[in-house]
């Protein structure tokens, strides 16, 4: 049966969920702000391979926040458009909860959240497992290049000289710039330039190849949101 959870039982049960993961953790979450506690958990379920993925659905994801999460091979995050659901699941445990996986909220807020554990409401965990992986499927996966999160935040003048200045004067496109060109996602272009062999993926990072720099695609550095690519207008594919 269901257990109905206050604010101090819904971050305790979190954690629990967290630990407990052996081989799959989705984490639902519209803001995204991790606190040390959190990260160290995930750190840990990195180390031992376990395949993580975190959704959120707002832009204000912080440079810091983005690095982190970079240096996770295990670790997948997708943004997903308007997303309002709060879900964190294992293989035997799910949370549907008002609280955001945020800092401020796990300590600030007064939340409750429903717990659910597959050996005593096995439909119940099965439809909401299903709605989770309906949401991942929906959701745009964010990458190495970061770029989904680039191209929803407008350019400072610091961005500005980078990346803008990049386009401009070589009249190249970011990937995610490319991808909007064609009326694609960011994920679904970076598999398109894989497929034609100028991009390769190791392990969960993507690397330009000698065929890709010939096509003129290029690996610029960020000073704030880290590598990206760029490409020309018209690149064949």
């Amino acid at each position: 049966m269901a257990k109905f959870l206050n604010t101090s039982a819904t971050n305790y049960f979190l954690e629990e969920l967290i630990k407990g993961a052996r081989d799959r953790l989705i984490l639902i979450s519209p803001y995204l702000k991790l606190n040390d506690r959190i990260k160290e958990l995930l750190e840990d379920k990195n180390r031992l391979k376990i395949d993580v993925r975190i959704v959120y659905g707002k832009v204000e994801l912080q440079p810091e926040e983005i690095s982190w999460l970079n240096k996770l091979d295990f670790v997948r995050t997708s943004f997903c458009k308007n997303l309002h659901a709060k879900c964190y699941l294992n293989e035997q445990m799910c949370i549907v909860t008002s609280l955001n996986l945020y800092e401020f909220s796990q300590i600030n807020n007064n939340e409750m959240g429903i717990l659910i554990e597959r050996d005593d409401d096995a439909e119940l965990f099965k439809d909401a497992y299903e709605e989770a992986q309906r949401i991942i499927r929906i959701s745009d996966e964010v990458r190495m290049s970061l770029e989904k999160v680039v191209a929803q935040e407008p350019p400072k003048a610091e961005e500005a000289s980078e990346e803008g200045e990049d386009e401009e004067q070589h009249s190249k496109l970011t990937t995610s710039k490319l991808a909007q060109k064609h009326g694609l996602k960011t994920a679904e272009m970076l598999d398109k330039l894989i497929t034609a062999g100028y991009l390769e993926l190791k392990g969960d990072k993507h690397f330009i190849t000698e065929k890709g720099k010939e096509a003129g695609g290029e690996f610029r550095m960020s000073k704030r949101f880290g590598g990206y690519f760029l490409w020309p207008d018209e690149i064949y594919m």
